[in-house]
C-alpha cells in the first residue's frame, strides 16, 4: 500500500518527484508509483506536443478496480518518431514506478485514470509541482506553463480522493517569483527582498558607533568652561566661532559683501593661518593693498627701494 505521487508538470519533474517522496517516506514499501505527463521541451521532442498511449511502444496495461486502465512505463518502452521523450530512459534508472497520463482523451477522463491509480496504490494523492506553477492565477506576468498543473489540479478534484499538492523549490522554473509563491501558501512567512537583511530591534545594530554631526562642538576629554547663556534654542548644536553652519553653506546676500567681517564669517573651523607682520591680528588676513584712483591695485616694487634723497 503506497500513495500515487502525481508529477504535475511533466518533462523532468518525475526526478524531483521521486525526491520529495522519498522526503515523505513513500519509497518505505518499494518504489512509489509516479504518474506524470510525456510533454517535454522542444529540444527533446521536436513535436511539442503531449504524448499518449499511441506514441509508445512497449507500455504495460494495467488495470484497477473500477475498470478504468491506465499505462506503466517499462525498461523496454520506446517513442515513436519523430516524437522524443525522456520518459522510458527515467524508467529504466529511477527506482520508481513511472504512469502515463494523457490528456487527449479530456478532463474527465484524466480524471478517471488518476482514480485508477490510486485505487491500485491503495492510498491517497500527492501532486508535486516543481516551481510552483500550480499555485498561480493565469494571469501573471512571466507565466508560460500552466496548463498541465492547472489540468491535473482539475482532475484530482473531480477523483473525490485526499489529495495533497507539495511545491518544491519555488520560483525555480523562472516564471514565478518566490515571494509570491509563499505569500499564497498557508502559514508562511514571506521573505525579505533581495540584497536586504532583517532589522534588528533598535539599539541592537552590531559593529556601528553613533556617528558625530557634521557641525558642532567637538568631543574633548577636559572638562568644558562656563559660558555665557546663549539665545539658541535647548537641544540644538551651537557652532564654533567662524564656521558656519552646514545648512547654509551658500552665503547670503549680507555675506556677500567685502570686508573683513564677511570674510571672518566664512572662515572653516579649526585653528587659523598665522598672519603676516603688519595685518590686523583680529582677522588673520593679510592686508589688502592700497587702490589707485582708478580702481585697480597698485604692484609693489619688485627690487629694494632707493635711499630717501636719491634721484631714481
Amino acid at each position: 500500500m503506497s500513495d500515487l505521487y502525481v508529477a504535475a508538470g511533466g518533462g523532468g519533474d518525475p526526478v524531483g518527484t521521486l525526491i520529495a517522496a522519498r522526503a515523505l517516506g513513500g519509497d518505505a514499501a518499494g518504489p512509489p508509483p509516479i504518474a506524470t505527463y510525456a510533454w517535454e521541451r522542444p529540444e527533446v521532442d521536436p513535436t511539442a506536443t503531449a504524448l499518449g498511449d499511441g506514441d509508445f511502444e512497449g507500455l504495460v496495461r494495467e488495470t484497477g478496480d473500477a475498470g478504468d486502465g491506465f499505462a506503466a512505463f517499462t525498461p523496454a518502452t520506446r517513442v515513436r518518431p519523430p516524437a522524443g521523450s525522456t520518459l522510458p530512459g527515467l524508467a529504466r534508472d529511477l527506482p520508481a514506478r513511472l504512469l502515463l497520463l494523457d490528456p487527449a482523451a479530456g478532463l474527465r477522463a484524466l480524471a478517471r485514470r488518476l482514480g485508477s491509480m490510486a485505487a491500485a496504490a491503495g492510498g491517497r494523492i500527492r501532486v508535486v509541482d516543481i516551481g510552483g506553477d500550480i499555485l498561480t492565477h493565469g494571469d501573471e506576468p512571466g507565466l508560460c506553463s500552466p496548463f498541465t498543473d492547472a489540468l491535473t489540479l482539475a482532475a484530482c478534484h473531480l477523483t473525490g480522493i485526499p489529495t495533497t499538492v507539495h511545491v518544491a523549490g519555488p520560483g525555480l522554473d523562472g516564471e514565478i517569483e518566490e515571494r509570491t509563491l509563499l505569500e499564497r501558501l498557508t502559514g508562511s512567512e514571506p521573505p525579505p527582498p533581495a540584497g536586504t537583511r532583517r532589522r534588528p530591534p533598535p539599539g541592537h545594530w552590531p559593529g556601528t558607533l553613533p556617528r558625530p554631526p557634521r557641525c558642532g562642538p567637538r568631543p574633548s576629554t577636559a572638562p568644558a568652561a562656563p559660558s555665557a547663556p546663549s539665545a539658541a534654542p535647548s537641544g540644538s548644536p551651537t557652532p564654533p566661532r567662524g564656521c558656519t553652519p552646514c545648512r547654509s553653506r551658500r552665503p547670503s546676500a549680507t555675506t556677500r559683501s567685502r570686508g573683513p567681517s564677511s570674510r571672518s564669517a566664512r572662515q572653516p573651523c579649526g585653528p587659523r593661518r598665522p598672519s603676516p607682520s603688519g595685518s590686523p591680528a583680529s582677522t588673520g588676513w593679510r592686508a589688502s593693498a592700497p587702490r589707485r584712483p582708478g580702481g585697480t591695485r597698485s604692484r609693489p616694487p619688485r627690487g629694494p627701494l632707493p635711499p630717501t634723497g636719491t634721484p631714481p
